[in-house]
């Protein structure tokens, strides 16, 4: 469990969660009240210095859904020492801009789900059809 948390960066965070962009408030009615295996995301939660956009603790993920601000090199190079320092705390960062999330929804969410299903604990051990 992430246990680095900034408690300057919770005001802010309850304020980006109540001006959150179309594509942040799409996916997170996908990921909301453990829909997605059953998995608990968080929206807008302070990790260390930075905010995430979303993150479910159980798979140690992150999901950062961007703007097209963020293809300026300026913006690449935070993003990038970023998703440094959230790898070098054992967190995978996943990264979508808002049209992925907009249009290629369904398929933002199966990698959503790909990823969590190799990442999260399994909640109870698969079922042995072979009785073995």
């Amino acid at each position: 469990m992430f246990r680095n948390y900034n408690h300057r960066l919770k005001g802010p965070s309850r304020t980006l969660r109540k001006q959150m962009t179309d594509a942040e408030q799409l996916l997170w009615s996908h990921l909301r009240g453990k829909q997605l295996l059953g998995l608990q995301f968080h929206r807008q939660k302070p990790l260390g210095p930075y905010i995430v956009d979303f993150f479910a603790a159980a798979a140690q993920l992150v999901i950062e859904v961007d703007g097209s601000q963020h293809l300026q090199e300026e913006l690449c190079n935070v993003d990038a020492a970023r998703d440094a320092y959230l790898k070098e705390q054992g967190l995978m960062v996943l990264r979508f801009d808002n049209r992925q999330v907009l249009v290629e929804t369904t398929a933002v969410l199966e990698e959503i789900f790909r990823v969590c299903q190799q990442r999260a604990n399994p909640l109870c051990p698969p079922f042995n059809k072979g009785g073995t």
